[in-house]
């Protein structure tokens, strides 16, 4: 024990690392336990929305939204998400699928949605870029309104 702690006073870095690391560990596992939602594939996405009536929800901001989306899908940003459920209270029984651009905010949408009682939630993995690039499906490119100004005479 005494080597132990010798180990531990000549080394802080070393053991300080170990133990954060241990603790993200512990950490992760403990999320992975824990969360109420699954990650699917594009592709077993695709299925899911053709099989049942599924909702979309692409929780990106508007200016990355417009540029290619899945369609149909419904834009509501990660911030603003809250706001927004009464809108989809109806789909709490049915499955939701949940796109953002590489999959990282869509897991914090999945736990809000899950909180808010959705039962059926699921994380498209890699998000648009594996939608686009690795699976290579289609888009929906929404181009925004441009308002023509008319200069005063």
């Amino acid at each position: 024990m005494d080597r132990y702690l010798d180990f531990i006073l000549n080394h802080y870095i070393l053991s300080l690392a170990l133990a954060v690391v241990t603790y993200l560990l512990i950490q992760e596992l403990l999320d992975a336990a824990l969360k109420k939602f699954d990650a699917v594939s594009p592709l077993l996405a695709v299925a899911k929305m053709n099989d049942s009536e599924t909702l979309v929800i692409d929780v990106r901001e508007l200016n990355e939204y417009i540029l290619g989306h899945i369609d149909p899908s419904l834009n509501m940003p990660l911030g603003k998400l809250t706001e927004e459920l009464p809108k989809i209270a109806d789909h709490k029984n049915k499955p939701v699928l949940i796109s953002c651009q590489t999959g990282t905010r869509s897991a914090s949408a999945a736990k809000l949605l899950t909180k808010a009682g959705f039962e059926q939630v699921f994380v498209i993995t890699g998000g648009m870029q594996a939608w686009e690039n690795d699976y290579k499906l289609p888009v929906k490119i929404t181009s925004k309104q441009k308002t023509k100004v008319t200069p005063k005479a």
